[in-house]
């Protein structure tokens, strides 16, 4: 009795925990979801509530090296992250620079453009990987699964999604475009910044806003 009583409860838990899984899965799934959503949408003050924490510090050095950083300073950067505090120079006044802080400026990039539709628009999550308050999603693009894996991180039981980890990503296909192109790396930002604003940048982006 007591041992098919303990194989009954075994199976029990081991059916209650798969089932909290799936759940949980799907709860990321709808995280990516409804963040897409908002962005095709343009509904910037919604997309950041589904942004994590370290998203929000993210754009916040972003920020900070706008409004801070010298010539070398910012030509040391990464190309995404130089590319990032050259766009907002170029498209930002400097009012606006100096009121927002990292989830203003995320709805900003939003809102503006600098977070593209094209970012998310045939975009999906597969394959979710959940390790307690952290998960991986694979990057589905246009149906086909791919090697890279967007981060979610459970913050106050909810979870949220980590966009610097498509910084990678995105950084991979920055060098690949440059190198297709023949340019230099900032020959090319400056031509991208141009291209997207219609307005071709002044010296004073390389230049501190304060």
């Amino acid at each position: 009795m007591m041992k098919h009583m303990f194989t009954w409860m075994f199976f029990s838990l081991f059916a209650v925990c798969a089932f909290g899984q799936k759940a949980e899965e799907k709860l990321v799934r709808k995280t990516f979801e409804d963040y897409k959503s908002a962005i095709l949408d343009d509904r910037g003050a919604e997309a950041v509530t589904y942004v994590d924490n370290k998203t929000v510090a993210y754009y916040s050095r972003m920020l900070e090296l706008a409004l801070h950083a010298d010539s070398l300073a910012v030509d040391t950067l990464m190309v995404v992250d130089k590319l990032m505090v050259l766009a907002i120079r170029h498209r930002t006044s400097r009012e606006q620079l100096l009121s927002f802080d990292g989830l203003k400026l995320i709805q900003y990039a939003i809102e503006s453009g600098m977070v593209g539709k094209n970012s998310v628009a045939n975009n999906s999550i597969g394959d979710v990987i959940i390790d307690n308050f952290t998960a991986r999603g694979q990057l589905i693009v246009k149906g086909e699964k791919t090697d890279f894996y967007f981060l979610f991180n459970k913050e106050q039981h909810v979870w949220k999604i980590d966009l610097t980890s498509a910084v990678a990503i995105s950084s991979k296909a920055v060098e690949s475009m440059i190198t297709e192109s023949g340019q230099s790396e900032n020959d090319y930002i400056l031509s991208i910044l141009q291209m997207i604003s219609g307005t071709k940048p002044g010296p004073e982006i390389w230049l501190p806003v304060e």
